[in-house]
């Protein structure tokens, strides 16, 4: 069965891409942690990532870094984090985000953004940042 995942990245489903690459894509949760919260997710359909190609799994943690680097300069916090759950959608995803605290990491805060500008706002602004970084190259197209 196709994930929501995969509706997202065949462009079923609306999402702010901040990275596209042929292995991986990189676009903002619909319930952030915190602004700039950004899943990584790669294109191949896999449930857990302890079942993924080590090459796969090692090139998303590089997108994941990239992505880490971008939300710290964008947001100007003094971490990103990082997390696999894997509960929520049956298709590996990494969480990353800004943070500024552990408390940054908990679900239970996360909440559905309604308005579609502060989505498309935080894109832009990490966007930004990726390129900033040297990242040109894998931002996404029209982003």
């Amino acid at each position: 069965m196709t994930t929501v995942f995969s509706r997202i990245m065949d462009g079923e489903l609306p999402a702010r891409f901040v990275w596209q690459d042929p292995h991986a894509t990189a676009f903002l949760s619909h319930a952030p942690l915190t602004p700039g919260h950004t899943l990584v997710v790669p294109r191949q359909e896999i449930d857990q990532w302890t079942q993924a190609d080590g090459e796969l799994l090692a090139h998303c943690m590089r997108v994941a870094q990239a992505v880490g680097q971008g939300v710290q300069r964008a947001w100007d916090a003094p971490r990103a984090g990082l997390l696999i759950a894997g509960f929520e959608v049956p298709h590996l995803h990494i969480h990353v985000a800004p943070m500024w605290g552990m408390g940054n990491l908990n679900f239970d805060h996360a909440k559905p953004v309604a308005d579609t500008a502060v989505l498309d706002e935080a894109a832009d602004k990490l966007c930004v940042a990726l390129r900033e970084l040297g990242f040109e190259h894998a931002v996404a197209p029209g982003a």
